[in-house]
């Protein structure tokens, strides 16, 4: 158990690989494409996988400098690392279980998603069973409510995004597995009745001279260097302030380069595993769609991600301001900087495809503030188990479905 979780379940690029290996297999492929289709499947999701983790590189120190300044500590709250040492079996069985489920839905529902998010497959779960602990359960129950739950959100909610994500993509082969689903769902409510798909965010009118600004990671780099010279007044606990200028360069030149890597892998990674995954779905389970993380769709919609991230950075700083500063849950909230760039950078595509440019800013503006509401109320809920883990990675379906979970495990 251990050996599948921890090295296939959790590990990405194997995961993926091993994906790409069974759908060319079924295809009855030749040897030369089974090697090259499993291995350039597996490359797209590692340097998927490194950008994304050059990109979170640059954004935690800002999310942590925030956490330190507002002192959001709890004695009572255990973190990531002592709760999966209490309950890792407890996560890990459920994960496992969940997996069966989830793909005896796609087998024989009308609901054909196959998530193929590696690392989600271990923080629902996760989430889930820290709720089904806040709420009573214990052992064997709590293991099967968990595993249920798991395979429900795993197999509904990317199948519920579709028509949006396929309406900003134009590409109907894929789906997406990430906790961004409830706020993007509302991005895409609001943007499709209040915004102009006639103005683009691709198609901003911009001057001659500042053609550059066209370019995601030029534009990304500029934001970022922004960003660190900002935060680097506003609080002094922020690293490299002893030579801000420098330091804010490298970090915008890093978040650059992360986000051409992760751009490229994702060009990889779309172009092997789709015609591969055709073998599962033909043969194992019909119609079945594959659900990825949800950086695939940054390469659609560039602009938007930086529009999205920008609109739910200021509106959810200031939402936080206003919490903290009547106490609204009663616990200290810090700036989302992570769930504002992932998360509501996907909120933000899917809110493009409804509504342009209106779309993006309007409904990102109103993912941040349920964004903010989640990440309030399911920080209140997890005060004896990852309430400092949910304030930092919450806001999204995570902390939907913690919410959730700690609800029904009380009722049960």
């Amino acid at each position: 158990m251990n050996i599948i979780i921890n090295n296939i379940m959790q590990n990405p690029p194997i995961l993926i690989g091993l994906v790409a290996l069974i759908g060319l297999l079924l295809q009855k492929k030749g040897i030369s494409e089974l090697v090259k289709g499993t291995l350039t499947a597996s490359f797209g999701m590692v340097a998927l996988t490194e950008g994304v983790n050059m990109l979170t590189g640059v954004i935690s120190p800002i999310n942590t400098a925030f956490q330190k300044s507002l002192g959001v500590t709890s004695s009572n709250s255990l973190n990531d690392v002592t709760f999966t040492a209490k309950f890792g079996g407890e996560v890990g069985l459920a994960m496992f279980l969940g997996l069966i489920i989830h793909l005896i839905i796609a087998r024989f529902t009308p609901i054909k998603t196959i998530f193929l998010t590696g690392h989600m497959l271990w923080w629902f779960p996760f989430v889930i069973v820290a709720g089904g602990v806040e709420g009573g359960l214990n052992g064997w129950k709590l293991i099967v409510f968990s595993a249920i739950l798991s395979a429900l959100y795993w197999s509904i909610m990317p199948w519920l995004m579709r028509k949006f994500v396929w309406a900003a993509t134009k590409d109907e082969s894929f789906l997406i597995g990430h906790p961004t689903g409830i706020l993007s769902l509302l991005s895409g409510f609001v943007a499709k009745h209040l915004g102009n798909k006639e103005h683009s965010t691709e198609n901003i009118n911009i001057p001659k001279k500042l053609s550059f600004f066209r370019e995601i990671s030029v534009t990304g780099s500029i934001v970022i260097f922004l960003m660190y010279v900002i935060v680097s007044f506003i609080i002094p606990s922020l690293p490299g302030k002893k030579n801000l200028l420098f330091n804010s360069i490298n970090q915008g030149l890093t978040f650059a380069a992360g986000l051409l890597i992760l751009l490229y892998g994702v060009r990889l990674l779309i172009n092997q595993i789709i015609p591969a995954f055709q073998g599962i779905s033909e043969k194992l389970i019909p119609n079945a769609k594959p659900a990825f993380d949800v950086p695939v769709l940054f390469n659609y919609k560039p602009n938007a991600v930086l529009v999205g991230f920008i609109t739910a950075m200021i509106t959810s700083t200031i939402l936080v301001i206003f919490s903290d500063s009547f106490h609204i849950f009663h616990i200290m909230l810090v700036p989302l900087v992570i769930t504002s760039f992932f998360e509501c950078g996907g909120a933000a595509i899917v809110g493009e495809g409804q509504g342009g440019l209106r779309g993006s800013i309007l409904g990102t503006a109103s993912a941040a503030i349920l964004m903010v509401i989640l990440v309030g109320f399911s920080g209140t809920m997890f005060g004896s188990t990852i309430q400092n883990w949910i304030l930092i990675f919450g806001g999204n379906d995570l902390s939907l479905m913690g919410i959730i979970s700690k609800i029904l495990a009380s009722w049960l």
